[in-house]
């Protein structure tokens, strides 16, 4: 039995640079609107990005484990790279999920494919849901809905900061599910402020497969920084010890 169900989409939306936002409640559809031209000044303004990720993978039935630590790089473009660093534990889940994730993040990254996943009206359709607080940021709760049942969309909400009109957190559920093995796949992701920009913080994952039984994915991101940075402005450390390579 290979183990493809377990590949989540890859809801991970690029940095966001920092801009102030207009006055007033804007509608979602106004909201987004900010968002995609944000992101269009950030990939203006980015030349691009370094970071690290920890993948960690359980799956308590099996009493199995795999990690891996990744090196990742952004283009000025979007794209992603990635280098392995080192590896342990679970082999099967390395080779049939974890590398395929990869693969397919890569994949997904390129300017032509990341046309057809972005957070845009092309894409979703988008309901606020009102206001909340993230620590002492406002921000903005959306409802996603997929225009299209496809397997790097997905359905749920998004939190954006209401100042910077950043994705701050994603939480659902893919809009196709991916293997017929697969029951129910969950995801949430964050992001988190560091210097000018918003770099992802977590991506955490459950995976309820037919024989398998649950799989949890946690993803964590530090020493995230613009490309040619050398302070602490636009880097991030995140949980204990993640700074270390």
């Amino acid at each position: 039995m290979r183990f493809r169900f377990l590949i989540i989409i890859p809801v991970l939306f690029a940095a966001s640079l920092c801009a102030a936002a207009p006055q007033g409640t804007p509608t979602a559809d106004e909201v987004i609107k900010q968002v995609v031209a944000r992101d269009a000044q950030r990939q203006s303004a980015l030349e691009g990005y370094a970071g690290m990720r920890r993948y960690t993978l359980v799956n308590d039935h099996m009493h199995k484990r795999a990690e891996m630590v990744v090196r990742v790089s952004g283009d000025a473009d979007g794209r992603k790279h990635f280098e392995i660093v080192t590896e342990s534990g679970w082999k099967a889940a390395h080779k049939h999920v974890l590398h395929k994730m990869l693969e397919s993040e890569a994949e997904t990254s390129s300017p032509e494919v990341r046309a057809k996943t972005r957070l845009c009206a092309d894409n979703y359709e988008f309901e606020m849901a009102g206001t909340e607080n993230v620590g002492d940021r406002k921000v903005y709760a959306i409802n996603v809905t997929p225009k299209r049942k496809e397997k790097y969309l997905f359905r749920g909400r998004i939190l954006v900061d209401a100042e910077d009109y950043a994705v701050v957190r994603a939480e659902g559920n893919p809009a196709k599910n991916p293997s017929f093995w697969t029951k129910s796949v969950h995801f949430v992701h964050t992001y988190q402020k560091g210097g000018d920009f918003w770099f992802p913080s977590t991506t955490q994952s459950e995976t309820d497969a037919r024989i398998f039984g649950s799989t949890d994915l946690t993803i964590e991101y530090f020493d995230y920084k613009p490309s040619g940075s050398t302070t602490a402005g636009g880097s991030m450390q995140i949980a204990q010890g993640e700074s270390r390579r």
